[in-house]
């Protein structure tokens, strides 16, 4: 073998050839050190330095698992990777070169490299056995030749045998002979006759030198036993003999059997086999019967090892004698080797966004059998949406057949079979694990479509109203939902004022305290974003009701609250049981049950006289009127609501049994019966001008009537409207929730001017009120009755009310 010395002093050449199609050629010594440079590939192909590493150039040695060569990516050398064996890759074929496959991705391209392995002389010759023992008849005559197994040198050309030296002797030389193969061998040719007697047996040192630099030799001694005369040498049946054998044949398995004869007889006939030139490959799988010339198998048998073998034979007599033949033995293959896969390049994890026929990975299938025993067909499942698509030679391209979706299937084992063509057909697996990148895909998605949230009125602030959930299949960031409400106005108002959500959580709280009575429903509109990039997002609205709670009391609208001027109810004395008398108008600003009033009278002049509508505020008369009746009566009424708990208010009602106007002064004593003398006067003083203008207002009464001829107005006769200004400031539901029933009409003659003595007639326009024949009279005509006129005209009616207020 070389030392580091002799490889830093030999002097090699590399030879770069680039072929049409794109395959290189280089040529290098064996056994050079790690890192030595044998050319630059990225020059050879006009790449650039930083495409090799982009597109990931590798180099795989054709059929064998070990790296012996590598690229340098940073400089583009190719360069070897281990130590370089040419006997232990090509044996004694004279010419050893090596396959090599340069991969590119992005796009996949394949080049093929072929390395020249070159030999140095790092093998010396060896014979096969130390010692050779040759025996020679004494009567042999001079020129005679003795065949000499030929020593074996596992280099190849000048690095093999060139020559054989033998020492100095007085009998023999040698004789070197070249083969049609160029392999050397040679003749032990006596050069002056033995004698037995002088000399039994001689001794000679046969040395074989190779052509190599520096040389190398190997030695073996040849004994030569001097006997009586043998003169036939043993000759085989053929001189090639040609065998096929079956790889992986068991042990013992019989090959070939090789026979030869002597035409001696007796010790000098009998023939003994032995192999003269064989291998150490050769010798480990083969065996000879030196009896009968059977060759059979002695170890195992892999045509992928060595696919034929060559064997030399000799057949040799009992005095030495000799003859030698070929054998040859060919492989024949067996499908014993199943597919190899091997992933070259994978990308992992794939984006989901990946189109359809994108390429996420490299596949090489390798089957080291011969012919139809090594094509392979290359396939993966039908279930998932990937394919393997033939490249170049034996690569695979593994693509994307359609779109990615990490929400449905996040991960992927994808198992590639690989099938040769052999009978029987072997086959192989591997699986490949593929995970699916996300990406921001998917926006947040509701549970629902809508929302509805209920509070009560007087919630607090910072109550929650309802909860928002939307989800987001997307992964990590992507499928974070952050919740937000969009800007808007309720009432002129932002809605922030009004509700804010939890980002986090999406639960929503009431920012202020609600009033049923100024808002019943409001909408939010909420927004849940994800945090992907860019991010998506998606709207729900949210509905947000306001429930009444029972927060206002009953507002009495007639009669007017105490405090304003003060109104009087005349009752007919000729009212019967269950006329409408008057009425009580109230509203509730609250909704619903707690808008719903009913009326009760809890204090009356007259307890069993009068009774009031339980839900329409209706005073009604329980019985007929009767003498004994007390002319004023008072009622206390209380209005209630239906909340829980009830609110009420409450008014007091005035009514003047009467049917002659001429009683009315007398219904001061009904508010004011602390100040009876001041009342007196007043009476008095009415009195006194009543009786003065009486007369006066009569006759202007007839004239008027007399020259108009048509029914005046009355004076302040109209039906009872309740003023705008009456009503609360967010009154609702008047009609709806039977807090202000208009089932009546009512006429209302209204005196003016002293603030103490107002007085109020109400008459309906329902005829059910009182029966036909008893109803409040209504015309100027029937106040000039009740006055005692004697013509009945209008005007006389309108002038007794006028001058009764005075």
């Amino acid at each position: 073998m070389f030392g580091s010395g002799v490889l830093r002093g030999c002097v090699f050449f590399f030879i770069v050839v680039l072929y049409a199609h794109g395959d290189l050629s280089y040529s290098v010594m064996e056994e050079l050190k790690r890192g030595s440079v044998i050319g630059n590939i990225a020059k050879d192909l006009g790449l650039e330095l930083g495409r090799l590493s982009s597109r990931k150039a590798r180099v795989d040695v054709e059929g064998n698992d070990r790296q012996y060569c590598e690229i340098n990516l940073q400089s583009g050398d190719f360069v070897v990777a281990e130590r370089i064996d040419r006997e232990e890759h090509c044996g004694e074929k004279p010419s050893c070169v090596l396959k090599f496959d340069l991969l590119l991705e992005k796009p996949l391209e394949l080049h093929r490299l072929s390395l020249q392995v070159q030999d140095v002389n790092d093998n010396a010759p060896i014979f096969q056995k130390d010692v050779l023992k040759l025996e020679i008849q004494e009567s042999a005559l001079k020129g005679a030749r003795y065949r000499i197994n030929a020593a074996h040198d596992a280099d190849v050309g000048t690095n093999s045998v060139e020559t054989y030296i033998l020492e100095e002797n007085p009998h023999f030389v040698f004789s070197i002979q070249t083969t049609s193969a160029g392999t050397k061998y040679g003749d032990l040719v006596l050069d002056k006759e033995l004698d037995r007697e002088e000399k039994q047996d001689i001794k000679l040192l046969l040395t074989a030198v190779d052509g190599g630099s520096p040389r190398r030799s190997g030695t073996v001694v040849i004994h030569v036993i001097v006997l009586d005369a043998n003169d036939n040498a043993p000759v085989f049946s053929a001189a090639v003999y040609t065998a096929t054998l079956a790889e992986n044949s068991p042990i013992n398995t019989p090959v070939i059997t090789v026979s030869a004869s002597d035409a001696d007889e007796g010790v000098n006939g009998d023939v003994i086999y032995e192999f003269s030139r064989i291998s150490e490959k050769s010798q480990k799988r083969f065996s000879l019967n030196e009896k009968t010339g059977e060759i059979s198998v002695r170890g195992g048998i892999d045509y992928e090892e060595g696919n034929s073998y060559e064997l030399f034979v000799e057949a040799k007599d009992g005095y030495g004698l000799s003859s030698e033949a070929k054998v040859t033995i060919d492989i024949t293959d067996m499908n014993d080797n199943a597919p190899v896969i091997n992933v070259k390049s994978l990308t992992n994890p794939v984006p989901e966004n990946a189109s359809p026929g994108t390429e996420v990975g490299v596949v090489n299938v390798q089957d080291r059998d011969s012919e139809n025993n090594r094509q392979v067909r290359c396939s993966i499942q039908q279930n998932v949406p990937f394919k393997l698509v033939p490249s170049i030679k034996n690569y695979y391209s593994l693509v994307t057949t359609g779109q990615l979706d990490r929400e449905v299937v996040s991960d992927y084992n994808i198992t590639i079979t690989a099938t040769d063509e052999g009978s029987p057909p072997l086959s192989s697996f591997k699986s490949v694990q593929l995970s699916v990148a996300d990406i921001n895909d998917n926006p947040p998605v509701f549970e629902e479509q809508s929302y509805s949230a209920y509070v009560s009125e007087n919630n607090k602030p910072g109550s929650t109203l309802c909860s928002v959930t939307a989800r987001d299949p997307d992964w990590r960031q992507n499928g974070t939902v952050i919740y937000s409400v969009l800007a808007g106005e309720v009432n002129g108002a932002p809605v922030s004022s009004y509700v804010s959500v939890n980002g986090d959580t999406g639960v929503i709280h009431a920012v202020r305290s609600f009033d049923h009575e100024q808002l019943r429903s409001f909408k939010v509109h909420v927004t849940a974003r994800d945090n992907g990039s860019p991010p998506l997002s998606s709207n729900v609205t949210v509905s947000v009701f306001i429930s009444d709670v029972n927060d206002n009391c009953p507002q009495i609208l007639y009669p007017a609250p105490e405090g304003s001027s003060f109104m009087t109810e005349l009752v007919p004395k000729a009212a019967n049981g269950g006329s409408v008398v008057s009425k009580v108008i109230a509203v509730d600003a609250d909704s619903g049950q707690n808008a719903w009033l009913s009326y009760h009278i809890v204090k009356s002049t007259d307890p069993g006289l009068f009774t009031i509508g339980l839900h329409n505020g209706e005073i009604r008369t329980q019985r007929d009127i009767s003498e004994s009746d007390s002319m004023k009566q008072n009622l206390i009424v209380s209005v209630k609501d239906n909340g829980q708990p009830s609110l009420s208010a409450t008014c007091s009602m005035y009514l003047l049994i009467s049917d002659n106007l001429a009683e009315v002064p007398e219904l001061k004593d009904i508010s004011y019966d602390e100040n009876d003398s001041k009342l007196t006067s007043y009476l008095i003083i009415a009195l006194v001008c009543v009786s003065t203008f009486f007369l006066t207002f009569i006759i202007i009464i007839l004239g008027v009537r007399f020259c108009h001829r048509r029914k005046p107005r009355l004076l302040f006769d109209g039906a009872v409207a309740i003023p705008g200004a009456y009503l609360p400031p967010n009154y609702a539901d008047v009609d709806g929730t039977g807090t202000l029933r208009s089932a009546y009409n009512y006429d209302a003659y209204l005196t003016t001017g002293s603030r103490t003595s107002d007085f109020k007639f109400v008459t309906s326009y329902n005829d059910n009120t009182l029966p036909a024949d008893q109803t409040l009279r209504k015309s100027p005509t029937d106040f000039a009755d009740v006055f005692g006129g004697g013509d009945g005209s209008p005007e006389v009616g309108t002038s007794a009310i006028f001058n009764l207020t005075l």
